[in-house]
């Protein structure tokens, strides 16, 4: 298999593809780490070629096993940009049959069942009627086909929630269906098999629980991207949530399939007490966010529930469990995910009533309706016993997964630690970019310290300098926020200050399509603000983007229940949790800046704590860790880098 990757290498100049020396040494380690049974941690730096690393290692180990190759990313545009690499690379180097799927999460699929019982044959313009519609017409089959984009909101009324799966009569027609058919088929009917992260962990949850797993049982090889998302997309996908209507529609779902079997008329009883204790529960839930909560997206405290007899509400939720785990047609997939559930509402009632521990709770708003959440506390045992036990090679990668360090162990240490992490560490394939010469980091000293309660003093300091970088580039500028309310109030002050400035305003928008936004964005040259998804996995190559300013350092929330937590493990919380998560967010910003060889650009922080008059522990790490060499917080040699370069919009 080595002889056969330096050969795929050496055909390279003739199919039109240049060699890279750290995509190569990538595909070899993947390799090693097959041929071993080793997982592998490997970081490949902006520029290498990752995905091209383990698609030809992985296209070798496909033909040689004849088994599935699972690769799981932590987006859907980087899901299906890699569908479109591996039938590139595959094609060119002769693997002309390959067999392979891009799965993603039921709430990106469209459907038709619960658009049927939405239409309104007598109000059929309606938003909502007009929206399922569309989907009755198959002019919509996933969240994607909607251009322009569709708030969360909406599209929750429409997505498939609960699929019935065999019982549905538009099944033969709905790509969720086909989908997770073929995730699921024999190792000898697929060949490659592209998930999101969130995919795959709930996969490996079902199967530890011992219900049906989603994706095939036996890959050759698991090919994690993106890997620096891992533990926080595995604390989402065990977190549970639970609003009034979805608990009550899971006690309904069990006993109409319980009922069905038995016609045991005590399991009405049953669930109408059940029923009543959620009611009361979810009473107290919304008096606590009425009386704590101060915007929608807060997580606070539940205050302790009293007055519910939750022994024997446990001890129903358990019987009825039971009796479903036992039922004759219990290989159906519907009855599989009411089992689920059913033992998530166990888990919910037992936190609730202090007999379990292991889990953090909280409440909130989500979409206007209050939501209980509990999430396991420590998630790295789960990923230790669930995927990296040896049964089946593991490669995590992604261009930002070290810190600092003088041996790879340290260099790793952070990830290692938070996901369980056993085996082989590679070493780090070093972008080739030129980063000494092309790039110049500026970090704003004159800017106060953010503070809650002197929120908008910082802001309209940072407005400030923000307006005269983006005027030094000429716009060309993805400015990355860490806070929804700090982009709102920038975007309120830029419509309302239009005079002071002559490029283009963006701003990312609800459930719109990032593609769309991005071209909006390089077609007028102008300035886009944005957070969340564009913080990583964006890539907008050659003078249209010259500067990524970050509004702010991104640490992550101290009172966010999850990282209380970890603070609460840690000798030094902030050495150990805050710096080295904000590092790894900081990475994956920055390098949004240079994409290719002959990129130019400004990196810009517009928070003091990173100045050398702050005196911060942590800027001589953050300073390291980048690859950034030219480092100033003179604005006026900044303007010398900027002209000298020729940084500047080109007519």
């Amino acid at each position: 298999m080595i002889n056969a990757i330096f050969r795929m290498y050496d055909r390279f100049p003739r199919i039109g593809l240049r060699e890279r020396t750290g995509q190569q040494d990538m595909s070899l380690d993947i390799a090693d780490a097959y041929l071993n049974g080793r997982n592998a941690m490997i970081e490949a730096g902006v520029g290498i070629g990752k995905s091209f690393g383990y698609l030809i290692p992985s296209l070798l180990i496909n033909q040689v096993s004849r088994q599935p190759i699972i690769i799981a990313t932590s987006s859907i545009q980087l899901s299906e940009q890699i569908h479109k690499d591996l039938r590139v690379i595959g094609s060119r180097l002769g693997f002309t049959t390959v067999r392979s799927v891009v799965g993603k999460g039921m709430g990106q699929y469209a459907c038709r069942h619960r658009a049927a019982g939405l239409f309104e044959p007598d109000d059929p313009s309606s938003p909502l009627s007009t929206l399922a519609q569309r989907i009755l017409n198959f002019e919509i089959d996933e969240r994607a086909d909607i251009k322009g984009g569709i708030s969360d909101a909406e599209w929750s009324n429409v997505c498939v929630n609960d699929c019935i799966f065999e019982r549905c009569h538009y099944k033969n027609a709905c790509l969720f269906y086909d989908m997770r058919t073929k995730i699921n088929a024999r190792a000898c009917d697929i060949d490659f098999i592209i998930v999101n992260q969130d995919l795959l962990i709930r996969d490996l949850i079902k199967k530890k629980e011992g219900t049906r797993g989603i994706i095939t049982e036996q890959p050759a090889l698991i090919v994690i991207d993106e890997a620096h998302n891992l533990e926080a997309k595995v604390r989402d996908a065990g977190t549970l949530e639970f609003t009034l209507r979805r608990t009550c529609r899971i006690l309904d779902d069990a006993l109409q399939i319980l009922f069905k079997q038995s016609r045991d008329k005590s399991l009405f009883s049953q669930s109408k007490f059940l029923k009543s204790c959620v009611e009361r529960i979810f009473k107290q839930i919304d008096a606590d966010l009425l009386h704590a909560a101060k915007q929608d997206n807060d997580r606070i405290k539940v205050s302790e529930i009293k007055g519910i007899p939750f022994s024997r509400a446990s001890r129903d939720l358990r019987d009825l469990s039971l009796s479903l785990s036992v039922l004759t047609s219990r290989h159906e997939r519907e009855i599989d995910e009411v089992f689920e559930a059913m033992n998530g509402l166990i888990r919910l009632f037992d936190v609730l009533a202090g007999v379990e521990d292991n889990y953090l709770i909280w409440a909130s708003n989500t979409q206007r309706e209050a939501t209980i959440s509990i999430c396991p506390k420590a998630i790295s045992q789960f990923l230790k016993y669930t995927l990296f036990n040896g049964k089946t090679p593991v490669i995590l990668t992604s261009a930002t997964m070290c810190q600092g360090g003088e041996t790879l162990e340290e260099q790793y240490a952070y990830l290692t630690k938070s996901l369980g992490y056993t085996g082989d560490y590679m070493d780090r394939q070093s972008s080739p970019f030129d980063y000494s010469s092309h790039a110049m980091m500026y970090i704003s000293g004159n800017i106060p310290y953010y503070r809650h309660d002197k929120r908008e003093l910082y802001l309209e300091a940072a407005y400030t300098e923000m307006i005269k970088l983006c005027n030094l580039t000429q716009g060309r500028t993805l400015v990355l926020f860490s806070a929804k309310e700090d982009m709102k109030y920038v975007h309120k002050r830029l419509i309302s200050g239009a005079d002071e400035y002559k490029w283009a305003l963006h701003v990312q928008k609800e459930g719109a399509s990032q593609d769309g936004v991005i071209a909006e964005f390089r077609g007028s040259k102008g300035v886009l603000l944005s957070t969340g998804v564009f913080w990583e996995g964006v890539n907008i190559e050659g003078s249209d983007l010259s500067q990524v300013i970050i509004f702010r350092l991104p640490f992550p929330v101290p009172a966010d229940p999850i990282y209380e937590y970890k603070a609460a493990q840690a000798k030094n919380p902030l050495k150990e949790v805050f710096v080295p998560d904000m590092l790894l967010r900081l990475r994956q910003g920055t390098g949004r800046l240079i994409r290719s060889e002959t990129d130019l650009g400004v990196l810009s922080i517009l928070d003091s704590r990173l100045s050398t008059a702050a005196r911060k522990d942590y800027r001589d790490k953050v300073l390291e860790t980048l690859p950034f060499k030219k480092v100033t917080e003179d604005f006026s040699v900044l303007e010398r880098f900027v002209k000298e370069k020729g940084i500047q919009r080109t007519v």
